[in-house]
């Protein structure tokens, strides 16, 4: 170990300690715990106490007083005498020491260096800089181009945006890199107030380079360790024959990665599709065959169209309107009292597969339209509209309007068995703390969704608050693959969401684009047979997939409808700390309502006697259970300091 050979072990061991919690949590401090960490194991002197240690590089009156109040703690532990806080002439001394010491490290002769090879500065692919330099190298008749021109050009080049942060709470763009530019010398920069940006010769060099080592990759074969080798030495062969379908080495599966076993999704087929770090990102082109979402406003006659590409507009859209669409219907006992239907069949090549994205999701209160913006320059111009349950989802539009309702189903959309919810860490922490992460969960089971994906958006929160909440976070995500099955993407940034929403549609329109699909018709669904309805349908017919029309799905979702007497009074017993939703439902199949369970509670008595039968009910009458469904004594006694002394 590190503490082994050097003087001051513990305070080593602490130090690396806090590095290694800072590292974890990806937060500011880490440089200066690695930093302090290594002045102090590479110091030959012993230092009494903490105060002593800022005359090292790295530590500063924050981290010496941290360490005063560990060992504070650590001597009044181990019956120890805390050292006295050093006078000015201790410190005095322990300088002396350190500039005598290093003055005898500087006497004695170094090992010659092996003089190494200066390497070209080598941009990495879909780099603000990669960017900027491709886009230079085509500056018009002008030979200049000024900072709106030149970011319009550069944007198709790069994995970043060059106007909006990548990250929350960060002021880093991809124009930024336009200083290492200009650092390097490979740009220059001319005009006042309007700057003007055009190639050195030596950015012309690299650029060169950078064409030279696409051509080899793209013509000839290569990994992206030998692109990025032919990019430093303006290389144009390679002995290597053996063509690699990941070229970019930073690109991790197209941002696509297994998080759990619980998996619905395989994106590798569809890497290359949606994802070529060779090419700049371009849109998808407009194809005349491929309608999108219109919603006309009251006080106008037509659509609005951009003036550029002449793309519609897409108005968001409500769901009020299908409230009432499907009725409540009666209870279903048995599969005998499912209704017989015929479906719709939409034959492939008759609809469009879609992303429907819910209007509240944003990246910031100042910037509501990053995400769609983002989304349709890698192809995707998603549907716009605020959705009753998850943040995205995937329908199949009809080409032919008025079709599907002609048939039996309400509306032009046919929903599709994929949703996505995505959380920020900070709003999966107040999810956590005000019930919505349960009731979320809850709800999103209770739609017939066969394919739910969260996806987990890293956010750089207060380290204090992320320590405080860090167990609660890991249960809920472990909680969502284990007992729900659900499918787990975690992703550092929201270009990285991003990128995974362009993939999954992508990978949709693949899968359900070539197929018929079936629909099932909208009169025969009721808010209580429709999940037995369609349970029964993927028993008997694993191979065939049903599905519902969009204005059908939100009547079903919506929470008047789908909140039974049953549905209430199992979310009333979740609101009780500790009780999950799998020992709410025994409960609820023991009592089948509120009433029930008081009265059961009440049949106890009042007296003394009466309230310890009150605190061990719900546990006697669950002792068969020996999973997750359990109720422990502990709990048993929660629930009756809520139901039973009323």
């Amino acid at each position: 170990m590190a503490g082994d050979t050097c003087p001051n072990p513990l305070f080593l061991g602490w130090v690396k300690e806090w590095w290694d919690t800072a590292r974890e949590h990806n937060t500011k401090g880490a440089p200066t715990y690695k930093k302090a960490y290594n002045s102090l194991k590479a110091c030959p002197l012993t230092f009494q106490h903490p105060s002593e240690l800022q005359v090292l590089n790295g530590f500063g009156p924050t981290i010496s007083q941290r360490l005063t109040d560990r060992l504070k703690q650590y001597c009044e532990e181990n019956g120890l005498p805390m050292p006295k806080h050093p006078k000015r002439k201790r410190t005095l001394e322990i300088e002396s020491a350190l500039a005598a010491a290093s003055a005898a490290q500087d006497e004695q002769p170094s090992p010659p260096k092996r003089a190494r090879k200066a390497r070209p500065y080598v941009p990495k692919l879909n780099s603000g800089a990669y960017a900027l330099l491709m886009a230079l190298s085509d500056p018009g008749p002008s030979g200049y181009m000024d900072k709106t021109t030149l970011i319009a050009k550069a944007q198709p080049y790069s994995e970043h945006s060059f106007t909006v942060p990548s990250m929350a709470n960060k002021s880093y763009t991809a124009w930024d890199s336009m200083k290492t530019l200009d650092d390097k010398e490979l740009v220059y920069i001319r005009g006042r107030p309007t700057k003007k940006y055009s190639l050195t010769d030596d950015g012309w060099e690299v650029v060169k380079r950078i064409k030279e080592a696409q051509n080899l990759v793209d013509g000839g074969g290569g990994s992206a360790a030998m692109s990025r080798n032919a990019i430093a030495s303006g290389s144009g062969t390679s002995n290597s024959t053996n063509r690699s379908e990941n070229i970019n080495p930073n690109r991790q599966d197209s941002g696509v990665k297994r998080e759990s076993r619980y998996t619905p999704l395989d994106l590798k087929p569809f890497v290359s599709a949606t994802a070529n770090p060779e090419r700049p990102l371009q849109p998808r082109p407009h194809t005349a065959n491929v309608e999108y979402n219109v919603i006309v406003d009251s006080d106008d006659e037509d659509p609005k169209y951009d003036e550029e590409e002449r793309k519609p507009i897409i108005r968001e859209s409500t769901n009020h309107d299908y409230i009432d669409l499907v009725a409540d219907g009666d209870s279903v006992p048995d599969e005998s009292s499912l209704p017989h239907f015929t479906p719709i069949r939409l034959a492939p090549g008759s609809f469009t597969v879609e992303l429907v994205l819910d209007t509240r999701e944003v990246q910031a209160k100042n910037n509501r339209d990053h995400i769609q913006e983002e989304l349709s320059k890698l192809g995707v111009r998603p549907i716009m509209r605020s959705l009753e349950l998850g943040d995205v989802l995937w329908i199949a539009k009809c080409k032919q309007p008025g079709w599907l309702e002609r048939l039996g189903a309400d509306g032009d959309e046919v929903v599709l068995d994929y949703i996505i919810e995505r959380k920020r860490l900070d709003d999966l922490i107040g999810s956590i703390k005000d019930g919505r992460f349960r009731e979320q969960k809850y709800r999103l089971k209770r739609s017939g969704m066969k394919n739910v994906i969260y996806i987990i958006e890293n956010f750089n929160i207060d380290l204090a608050i992320r320590q405080q909440y860090q167990d609660a976070m890991d249960t809920a995500m472990a909680s969502i693959q284990v007992v729900n099955g659900y499918f787990l993407k975690k992703t550092d940034t929201i270009a990285e969401s991003i990128r995974y929403l362009a993939a999954v549609t992508s990978m949709l329109k693949d899968i359900y684009e070539r197929k018929p699909l079936f629909v099932i018709p909208t009169k025969v669904l009721t808010a209580k047979n429709y999940l037995p309805l369609v349970k029964h349908l993927r028993e008997k017919e694993p191979s065939r997939g049903y599905y519902i029309s969009y204005p059908a799905f939100a009547s079903l979702v919506s929470k008047s409808d789908m909140m039974t007497l049953k549905d209430v009074f199992i979310q009333m017993l979740m609101c009780i700390r500790r009780l999950s939703g799998e020992k709410a439902i025994e409960i609820q199949k023991v009592w089948k309502t509120p009433y029930q369970l008081v009265k059961a509670f009440e049949g106890c008595g009042t007296d003394e006697s009466g309230k310890k039968k009150q605190r061990v009910l719900v546990a006697s009458m669950l002792s068969h259970l020996v999973d997750r469904r359990s109720v422990d004594k502990g709990l048993s006694e929660r629930i009756a300091d809520v139901w039973g002394f009323l």
